[in-house]
């Protein structure tokens, strides 16, 4: 569980004062959602930058300049790769044919190891999940709602994506992951969840916005002037829906390998095994860590009586 966010302020309203303000409370308050990382990114002259740092929200000390219109953040709940490696914190830096780009991610993808196979993508030291998506977008080369709607047909998983570009285009690409957006006089704020933003508009006391409809399978593009323009793509039903392919889970090794990113060891995929659970089951539970572990700490206590 992770927290988007973010402002477009395509009418140039607010200083660069103005701007950290805003963004230093609304981050401040998608901590409820993850507070192992934060990271932003904007646009300068000079180009696309990306600041992002292993620590919660409220001690970032946000510099963003007074030229830039759009920021994009995240804060972070660590599942896959640790956040003390700061190359697998949010945003994602991604280039394709003469654009480049910054994406940030809330949710699980559990097809990253299968589709860098499948799709022959490079191997790299950033162990999250997240990153396959700028993978499929730099091997598409090219940004746009097409190379979008094939990413998010081709990853599994729960998602909401945003992806920032240097021309200041925000995509905001929704899975079955909450988004909330509002549009006020001249800019649009965003977070994860409607809690998340209207806290941060009543520490701002900003009250009056259009809430904008976000829908699962919406490929959304706010340009820099803030004009609104939505495609669709395929949101497949991840675990249960008729378009599953049983060949995309994990088996043996590579399922072994996937469950170290959730702090499960071997000799627990072992156990779990030996006690009739398939790698199906396990799998599944690898998103919930905790019950997982619970589960373990029950199967260890029983005492076998021959």
């Amino acid at each position: 569980m992770c927290c988007l966010f973010g402002l477009i302020d395509y009418a140039g309203r607010f200083s660069a004062y103005d701007k950290n303000k805003i963004i230093a409370i609304l981050s401040k308050e998608c901590e409820v959602r993850g507070t192992d990382a934060t990271g932003i990114a904007y646009n300068t002259k000079s180009g696309l930058h990306i600041y992002k740092r292993p620590l919660p929200a409220h001690k970032i000390h946000y510099k963003i300049p007074a030229e830039t219109n759009v920021i994009m953040g995240h804060t972070r709940m660590t599942t896959q790769g640790s956040e003390r490696f700061n190359f697998n914190n949010h945003p994602f830096f991604g280039s394709v044919d003469k654009m480049k780009f910054a994406l940030a991610h809330n949710g699980v993808l559990h097809n990253d190891f299968i589709l860098q196979k499948d799709e022959k993508l490079s191997q790299t030291n950033i162990q999250t999940d997240s990153y396959i998506a700028v993978q499929l977008l730099e091997k598409d080369n090219s940004l746009d709602f097409a190379s979008l709607k094939n990413m998010a047909e081709k990853v599994r998983g729960s998602f909401c994506f945003t992806v920032l570009n240097d021309r200041n285009d925000l995509y905001i690409i929704k899975g079955d992951n909450p988004i909330a957006l509002y549009k006020f006089n001249g800019f649009y704020l965003y977070a994860s969840t409607d809690e998340i933003l209207k806290n941060a508009l009543r520490k701002l006391n900003i009250s009056k916005f259009t809430r904008i409809n976000v829908e699962c399978g919406d490929i959304l593009k706010i340009s820099s002037d803030g004009v609104i323009d939505v495609r669709k793509f395929e949101f497949w039903d991840n675990y249960y829906g008729s378009y599953f392919r049983e060949d995309e889970y994990l088996y043996g090794e590579e399922l072994v390998e996937y469950a170290r990113f959730f702090g499960i060891e071997p000799e627990d995929i072992m156990t779990l095994i030996d006690f009739g659970y398939d790698e199906f089951e396990i799998e599944e539970m690898l998103y919930s860590p905790s019950a997982m572990h619970k589960i373990l700490n029950e199967i260890r206590s029983f005492e076998f009586i021959y």
